[in-house]
């Protein structure tokens, strides 16, 4: 019988398992992917894209990953066994992308988000970045565009992750201009169709 040296802990099959149990709305694409390598001795990944139905091709309205690090050291940088990383990006129209309170307007989908599902966290930190660009010369073609790009981590207070998962994916369907499915008064944001098109 060939025994682990490195046996997985109890708590992070339960964060597991939990994050598995979740069900998606069907308009993101979830899978679970290859997590990052050398962050921390336990750890899974989820990789989404938004894709209503209606859609198809390059039409990409967002993407977003989803990193659960478990080490039962608790390193200080965490304060905790676990710690969620994140990451949502999606085109935007172009007056949107020069709102200058756009990012304290998505940072604070995500802690609603966090709020609304039930998910007990701390020390939660992050960047919101929006980029504006205008193509010149053979890239005049191009014409405007923006993008929205939100990294964040903080750290859960209990193996329940579903609802940690459930918040990112609502974040991330709402970057792309999707509707919450249990709200119609949730302004959302006009995603950038990758031809150009609303």
């Amino acid at each position: 019988m060939v025994v682990s040296l490195h046996p997985v802990p109890a708590e992070f099959d339960s964060a597991a398992e939990s994050i598995r149990a979740v069900e998606f709305r069907s308009d993101l694409r979830v899978n679970e992917i290859r997590p990052p390598e050398g962050l921390a001795p336990n750890s899974m990944a989820l990789a989404a894209d938004v894709s209503p139905g209606d859609l198809h091709g390059d039409s990409q309205l967002g993407t977003g990953r989803f990193i659960l690090l478990h080490d039962v050291s608790r390193p200080e940088a965490w304060r905790g066994e676990f710690r969620v990383v994140c990451f949502a990006q999606a085109p935007l129209e172009t007056d949107i992308g020069g709102d200058g309170m756009l990012p304290e307007v998505a940072w604070s989908w995500l802690t609603d988000a966090l709020k609304q599902c039930g998910a007990e966290y701390l020390y939660a930190s992050g960047t919101v970045t929006v980029v504006n660009s205008k193509g010149f010369g053979e890239l005049t073609d191009q014409g405007e565009g923006s993008q929205i790009e939100m990294r964040a981590s903080w750290t859960p207070q209990t193996p329940e992750l579903g609802p940690h998962v459930e918040a990112w994916s609502e974040l991330l369907c709402m970057l792309g201009g999707l509707p919450p499915v249990d709200s119609s008064e949730v302004p959302v944001l006009r995603a950038r169709r990758a031809n150009g098109r609303r």
